[in-house]
């Protein structure tokens, strides 16, 4: 059976609808219903954030988990998506570091009303294009419309958060802190961008954005785009891969936190490349990119290491009690691994401490740091096995992994 509701006119240029006045009663997707029982919001996107929630008391957390502290299912898709309405804040955006499944008790949602017009949106930890994401399959399942309102509204978030180069900060409104560089760290502005892919790509949840978003969308996901391209870091004449986060004026690689120097950052760059790789008919500036990021990729790579986790007596500091420790050890079986920061212009691999001394060995970090912090990386496997199937299709005239004599 088709849902029924009363829809406001700006969201009534969805595919399978016709622009008729507000007051009027309209069936929304006649083509492209499906049955809400058989939907449900993944948790997966939302787990860094919950972890969070549950694991560190943030002072900017407007309320914090009860004991015990319920949870509705994932198929409960109404119930979650009323949560996710009630974290939303007054711009559009989300804060981060809540669990959008908890079952909130009255003083909870009392206290995150009150708190709307505190503006600590983010991008950060999987925050607002997550949010998103959820309220647009929630919309398409059940056809209210306050999830697509608010679904919009976050569009609208990031619509007013892009940079004029293409970039999108941490966080916005704008802090004075490295948060306002351009962020590919935990997923930051590729999550944004899988958001506006979707809509330009008309996937199915995403039918009912209207044709003035949507063109809005179209032309930032062209500068999103733009930006991945002239961020590209350029060593000696030769492109390798991106850094953590970019300067937002000069687009060059900068200082994140303390101990996120400015460098090659391969586990960032894997999730960059994957997404350029998705890319239907990609032009030769794409392909150019890609091309250049495997093959930094295939060169950066470490063999016959791993890194093993031994046990070790807890040690309390400032930051967190460290209750193991890491060491690298050689391994003949090991399959390729790659550190996480990878100096500039010597593409030595990189570590730092917190006081922002750079070294060259997992064992001179600091073992709060070594302990709790992900400094080597698989991901860029994933690029390397999904390579040879897209440069068949879209660049077979060259093989980068090819071995030339």
């Amino acid at each position: 059976m088709v849902k029924i509701f009363r829809r406001r006119s700006l969201l009534l240029k969805a595919a399978g609808c016709f622009l008729i006045t507000a007051s009027v009663y309209v069936p929304l997707f006649a083509q492209n219903t499906q049955s809400a029982a058989s939907v449900q919001i993944d948790p997966e996107p939302f787990g860094d954030a919950s972890r969070h929630w549950y694991g560190i008391a943030e002072k900017t957390n407007v309320i914090f988990p009860k004991p015990n502290q319920p949870r509705y299912k994932p198929t409960e898709l109404t119930a979650v998506a009323d949560n996710i309405l009630l974290y939303q804040k007054g711009n559009g955006g989300w804060p981060k570091n809540y669990d959008i499944f908890a079952i909130l008790a009255p003083e909870q949602k009392d206290s995150l009303i009150k708190a709307k017009s505190i503006l600590n949106t983010t991008f950060d930890n999987g925050t607002t294009y997550t949010h998103i994401a959820a309220l647009a399959q929630v919309y398409t399942a059940t056809g209210v419309a306050k999830y697509g309102e608010a679904a919009l509204k976050g569009l609208d978030f990031i619509l007013s958060a892009q940079y004029a180069n293409g970039g999108w900060p941490q966080y916005y409104p704008l802090e004075e802190n490295y948060s306002r560089h351009i962020t590919y760290n935990d997923g930051a502005m590729m999550g944004i961008m899988q958001v506006l892919k979707d809509i330009v790509d008309k996937r199915k949840d995403y039918l009912f954005v209207d044709d003035a978003h949507r063109k809005k969308i179209e032309a930032a996901y062209v500068k999103g785009i733009d930006c991945i391209l002239k961020t590209q870091i350029n060593d000696d004449g030769k492109l390798t891969a991106w850094c953590q986060q970019h300067d937002e004026v000069t687009l060059q690689p900068t200082w994140a936190r303390k101990f996120e120097p400015p460098s090659i950052c391969n586990g960032e760059s894997s999730e960059i490349v994957l997404f350029l790789m998705s890319i239907d008919k990609p032009g030769k500036q794409i392909i150019n990119a890609v091309q250049n990021a495997v093959a930094w990729f295939d060169a950066s790579k470490i063999l016959h290491t791993k890194v093993k986790v031994v046990q070790a007596p807890p040690l309390q500091t400032p930051y967190r009690v460290s209750t193991a420790d890491r060491i690298v050890v050689e391994d003949e079986t090991a399959p390729p691994i790659w550190t996480r920061y990878y100096e500039l212009k010597t593409h030595r691999p990189l570590f730092c401490n917190r006081d922002s001394k750079v070294v060259y060995s997992l064992a001179e970090v600091d073992r709060e740091r070594r302990d709790g912090y992900g400094w080597y990386t698989y991901a860029p496997q994933k690029v390397l096995n999904a390579y040879p199937a897209w440069q068949k299709k879209w660049a077979s005239q060259k093989n980068v992994l090819q071995k030339r004599d």
